[in-house]
């Protein structure tokens, strides 16, 4: 459950935390006390939380909810900024991924704030700041109608369900099958059936990477069909099988 990220009322920042996160460690967060924003600059961390998972890479910002539990994992060595804070009127309680239009002027806000704390600026130039680098982040979804939004977030958290068509979409969102389609096209650049996949598939690439779940176990957890489906599918997009690139991109097996 949560509100528009883009409806934030900061009340308090702390100094942006640099955290070096070596490959292949665990780290356990309980009862987290503030919320956090986590950028990357190098490297690659798998967030799980409630038996989901979420990439912190080069191209995501993740918000870290207030009071959450969760674990981490390194991937990959990298660097990763963290900045803590605190706000009014939003409610998150699961971890939210946001792809970045603007990696590098993200990172390098990060770095304008960290200078600011670092020779007292004062707290609207802080504030300010902090805002600025928030409106690069959100500036993805923002861009989106808010109907394009909920229909992409709901393929999100049902991604498991085989029936996500055009017409259940629709119908959930009480649009038609055409303006549904005109929306991904338009802001996509593709169409839902499409977008549906390319989900689909990003997940059991990660899940083939970051779990030791078979290969029927994924395909199920991804929506599709049958594992002859999800096989033929995998090959025929990735060029290779599930099996071959789990084998050939697992960083660690268990």
């Amino acid at each position: 459950m949560m509100n528009d990220p883009q409806n934030m009322i900061i009340t308090g920042i702390k100094a942006p935390n640099i955290v070096l996160f070596p490959k292949k460690e665990t780290r356990q967060m309980t009862n987290r006390k503030s919320y956090g924003l986590s950028l990357c600059i190098s490297g690659q961390i798998t967030y799980t939380m409630n038996g989901k998972k979420y990439v912190s890479n080069q191209s995501n910002a993740v918000l870290l909810p207030k009071g959450g539990t969760y674990t981490l994992y390194g991937n990959a060595e990298g660097v990763f900024p963290v900045i803590n804070f605190t706000c009014a009127d939003f409610f998150c309680d699961e971890i939210m991924v946001f792809p970045l239009e603007q990696p590098e002027s993200c990172i390098k806000s990060v770095e304008a704030l960290r200078k600011l704390f670092q020779h007292n600026g004062s707290p609207l130039e802080i504030y300010g700041s902090f805002y600025n680098l928030l409106s690069k982040i959100f500036s993805v979804r923002a861009k989106m109608p808010a109907t394009l939004a909920f229909v992409i977030e709901y393929i999100e958290e049902n991604i498991q369900d085989p029936n996500l068509s055009n017409v259940a979409l629709a119908k959930k969102m009480g649009i038609s099958e055409v303006y549904l389609r005109k929306l991904f096209l338009s802001h996509c650049g593709m169409t839902p059936r499409q977008y549906v996949l390319e989900e689909r598939l990003k997940k059991a690439k990660q899940m083939l990477v970051d779990t030791p779940f078979t290969v029927a176990s994924i395909s199920e957890d991804c929506g599709f069909a049958s594992v002859y489906h999800f096989c033929r599918t995998f090959k025929k997009r990735i060029g290779i099988t599930p099996t071959q690139y789990a084998e050939e991109n697992k960083i660690y097996k268990i």
